[in-house]
């Protein structure tokens, strides 16, 4: 039993603990619904009458038109981080790419991005190793809670990540400013085992990594949106199976004939149809007919409708679904098309990226290094535009021109740091290999006019001599073929 009363902040690690383990049950419940219509896993019936959805629930249970994984993929497949610029010293770089490669944050980071896009918020924590080195781990918001200190939307006052063992135990971490406790879930003896450590940073270290943050309010959801559209699209396409089911092919229909019914009085079918055979009756009276098929066309038209709502609404571009007759287009139609969604992107970029600056600076106060203060750190992310490799090259080219470094371009260009650095090892070695060839190039003999390394003389080369007049006639001759051409075409 919790024993936090209502009205009064926590004062002991069990009452936080109490406090904020209702605080991330409450939030469970849309974290879940977010991460079933990422998977594709949600309820596919929500607007049909409650007699359809029984009737019919089981037909429906495996099947969804998901559109939602679309609109969070789309975004997240576009960001990815390189590296970072913590301070004007090139090291400090080196530094943070270290620290960020030993921790796998190429494929973490990514990880918690989707997470965040989904739920709205991811969380990393920092900490230190046993040989005090800083690690990162990054959690999910269904494990992961926050409190912020009163009047803050940035300082946290406590946080807690409750997770459950192989054994079906239940653990808490709690964090607080000064101290760390661990408990275990006694059942009625509740939150139980306050194993305590010191909090050597004296803050908690937990960075919440928000998808588009509002002074008031929580994160939001890509998916918050575009659920009721998506619920929609489902209800459309199951009719239409349900259309193609039972009337999408002509009901046939005859009057005038008597009914023929078995020993049990159940009307028994008066013809055997197919293609091969002909309907006839012998009552003159009897007429056959039959109804129109349902035009299952009214359905596909309501759903692009809906499609082109939802792609408006998310910005993602009308070719991501396949839209105007299937046909994507290309050149600057997908430049123009696409700029929504590459907007989007760079807004996801700066709230994402302020939380990784955070993360950096906490993994330099645990090795107590000065640049635990670098506020001027700035993310390198890679471009989220899509271009023609001419295109870009032509850019880049264009760059150069006003001024802009080598460096810099190789950077827009999407070679990473480490390529960066690599490149210009390169170039001192291209160098030093340019060098050695040319010293072992053979030099011609000054003075002698003959080939090098060869005794015979130049036929093209005036000779050498004391007598002015042989010096006079040769500075006239023609040399090497020009006097055959000259021969040639006189």
């Amino acid at each position: 039993m919790s024993n936090f009363e209502i009205g009064s902040p926590p004062a002991t690690p069990q009452q936080w603990v109490d406090y904020l383990h209702s605080k991330l049950l409450t939030a469970r419940g849309s974290y879940r619904k977010f991460s079933e219509y990422y998977d594709g896993n949600h309820q596919k019936m929500a607007f049909a009458q409650a007699r359809h959805k029984k009737q019919y629930a089981e037909l429906f249970e495996r099947w969804c038109d998901n559109f939602s994984g679309l609109i969070v993929d789309s975004v997240n497949e576009r960001m990815a981080i390189d590296g970072f610029r913590m301070t004007d010293e090139p090291d400090a770089d080196k530094d943070a790419r270290e620290i960020w490669q030993r921790n796998f944050m190429d494929s973490d980071s990514n990880e918690a991005h989707l997470d965040a896009l989904i739920y709205g918020i991811a969380y990393a924590v920092v900490w230190a190793d046993s040989d005090g080195k800083p690690t990162i781990t990054v959690e999910s918001a269904q494990n992961m809670v926050v409190q912020y200190k009163p009047g803050s939307r940035r300082e946290i006052e406590a946080a807690a990540k409750f997770y459950t063992d192989d054994w079906g135990r239940e653990w808490v971490t709690l964090w607080l400013p000064n101290s760390v406790y661990r408990f275990i879930n006694g059942a009625d003896a509740g939150w139980v085992g306050n194993k305590r450590e010191p909090n050597p940073l004296l803050e908690v270290p937990v960075i919440p990594i928000n998808n588009r943050s509002r002074i008031a309010g929580d994160p939001i959801s890509d998916l918050s949106v575009v659920i009721p559209i998506q619920d929609a699209i489902n209800k459309i396409v199951s009719d239409a199976l349900l259309a193609s089911e039972y009337a999408a092919w002509p009901q046939r229909w005859v009057t005038g004939l008597e009914i023929q019914t078995d020993e049990n009085d159940n009307p028994l079918p008066p013809f055997d149809s197919g293609v091969d055979k002909v309907l006839q009756a012998s009552d003159p009276t009897s007429k056959f007919g039959q109804f129109e098929a349902a035009d299952l066309g009214n359905y596909v038209t309501l759903v692009d409708m809906l499609v082109q709502h939802m792609a408006s609404i998310s910005r993602i571009p009308f070719h991501y679904f396949l839209l105007n007759g299937g046909t994507a287009p290309s050149g600057e139609a997908i430049t123009s098309a696409e700029a929504g969604l590459i907007s989007k992107t760079r807004e996801r970029m700066l709230h994402f990226g302020e939380a990784w600056e955070r993360v950096m600076r906490l993994c330099f106060k645990v090795m107590k290094d000065p640049k635990a203060e670098a506020f001027g750190a700035e993310i390198i992310w890679r471009d989220p535009e899509n271009r023609t490799e001419a295109q870009h090259m032509d850019a880049l080219l264009k760059l150069k021109m006003i001024g802009v470094p080598v460096n810099q371009l190789l950077s827009d260009a999407g070679y990473t740091p480490q390529q960066i650095d690599r490149f210009q090892e390169m170039r001192k070695q291209d160098a030093k290999d340019a060098t050695e060839i040319q010293k072992l190039m053979p030099q011609p003999e000054i003075g002698t006019g003959g080939l090098p390394g060869s005794d015979k003389q130049d036929p093209g080369a005036k000779p050498v001599g004391n007598d002015p007049k042989a010096a006079k006639a040769a500075s006239k001759a023609p040399q090497g073929n020009s006097g055959n051409q000259a021969r040639k075409t006189g």
